[in-house]
């Protein structure tokens, strides 16, 4: 079996150099330079943090990237899409809002952000996925799916349903749109808060499918007409439309590694992971744990497999630091799966085997220390 080329660098700084220096280092020799950014459209696909977090990337590693790029004649923006569940970035307005908040705006970053599936969620690309199991169509957010190069800078982390947030959910995950998440995230139809749900009629307004209805003030999902599509979902206005949240993990994660597929087949793609801060759960959270691991440091590579591979290797031979949530229930030792202690109910690997099997990459790799 070939093996990737994953390049890493440590987190050690000498007089004279910088973290970001270190940064710019990594994916130069890791061969970004080779692509051909002349007058193109690269969506550089970042998660920007919630609102109360704080654990997500910092903006300087952006700035750089995105300034190495343009020294190459390459237009790159900051993009992710629409979150799915309730919470501050929901829409594209509050999305910005948060990317602001969090340093994410032109000034700091030297371009400009955008939120690739619209305002409500729902301007998508739908992108078939060749040798997909459980994808015919990928709906991926529209800026992504029309950008010329697809760079990902990725906070590696865990995650309470995928195991761990690598580059893998980054770019699968994070670049459908409300309808292409719902997809990953659930096996079926919505369901409806009756709590939250004042009978406004905008589900049904948007429904083309008579999928919902509202009876006695309460929206009713028709399971005979829905097609699962979301809109009820984008256009409410009090989130009491909602994904069942049913899917089986492992499936869940295979369904990610076909929506990374879909966003990056037929395009250059280059792959940034940083090993730093690795909480417990997802930076969508409004809050952070403190760290499982000590910080590691930054991998990069063109093959996002080999990348997701190398960083769950190094960051599983790392103790889990005292005080974490696992504290008092883990053994202080190098050999152990620092995401299934954490999340026993879910299984990280599943999604690499089916990545693997789609011919995104390997998770064989040998790794260059820079």
């Amino acid at each position: 079996m070939n093996h990737s080329k994953v390049y890493f660098t440590d987190l050690h700084v000498r007089t004279g150099n910088s973290l970001l220096g270190k940064f710019e280092q990594l994916i130069t020799r890791a061969g970004i330079d080779n692509i051909d950014f002349t007058d193109k459209f690269v969506a550089v696909k970042i998660h920007f943090g919630e609102v109360g977090n704080l654990a997500f990337l910092r903006q300087q590693y952006a700035r750089v990237l995105c300034d190495h790029i343009k020294s190459k004649g390459g237009k790159p923006f900051l993009t992710d899409c629409n979150t799915l569940y309730v919470g501050y970035r929901n829409n594209a307005l509050n999305h910005l809002d948060a990317a602001y908040f969090n340093g994410y705006n032109p000034l700091a970053t030297g371009v400009h952000s955008i939120i690739a599936d619209g305002l409500r969620g729902t301007d998508e690309r739908m992108i078939p996925v060749e040798g997909a199991e459980f994808v015919k169509e990928a709906k991926i957010g529209a800026a992504i799916a029309e950008a010329d190069i697809i760079i990902s800078l990725t906070h590696f982390k865990g995650h309470i349903s995928a195991g761990f947030g690598g580059t893998l959910k980054n770019l699968g995950m994070g670049s459908g749109s409300k309808k292409g998440k719902m997809e990953m995230h659930s096996s079926g139809t919505p369901m409806v808060d009756t709590s939250l749900c004042i009978g406004c009629g905008a589900c049904t307004r948007n429904c083309a499918h008579k999928g919902v209805s509202v009876v006695k003030r309460k929206a009713v999902i028709n399971e005979d007409n829905c097609l699962g599509c979301g809109y009820c979902i984008a256009y409410c206005p009090k989130g009491a439309i909602m994904t069942k949240w049913d899917e089986a993990k492992p499936v869940m994660n295979k369904k990610i590694a076909e929506y990374a597929k879909a966003v990056m087949q037929g395009k250059p793609s280059f792959h940034i992971s940083l090993v730093v801060d690795v909480s417990p759960e997802c930076d969508c959270e409004p809050y952070n744990d403190l760290p499982l691991i000590p910080d590691v440091g930054m991998f990069a590579s063109f093959d996002p497999v080999a990348l997701d591979q190398a960083c769950v290797d190094a960051a599983n031979q790392q103790p889990m630091l005292k005080n974490d949530m696992m504290d008092g229930h883990h053994e202080d030792c190098h050999h152990h799966d620092v995401f299934r202690l954490t999340h026993p109910d879910t299984d990280w690997e599943a999604g690499l085997i089916h990545a693997e099997k789609l011919g995104i990459g390997t998770r064989a790799y040998d790794l260059t220390r820079i």
